[in-house]
């Protein structure tokens, strides 16, 4: 039996801008959710999507 690892892996938003101050941090690779942070304030609350919502905001925000 193998174990999952459940520790959030944050990686830094390719959209988001190093000078400005206004980075955001994704966590994909826990089964069935997605998470979301600011980098300035990484213990200020995390927002949690399911995979297809955060896809669908993702072809969203491509389109703008």
């Amino acid at each position: 039996m193998t174990m999952t690892d459940l520790t959030p892996r944050w990686r830094k938003s390719t959209r988001s801008g190093s000078n400005q101050g206004a980075c955001v941090e994704v966590a994909d690779n826990l089964p069935g959710r997605v998470l979301v942070r600011d980098t300035k304030d990484r213990d200020g609350g995390t927002l949690t999507f399911e995979p297809a919502a955060w896809q669908a905001f993702i072809s969203l925000a491509r389109q703008h």
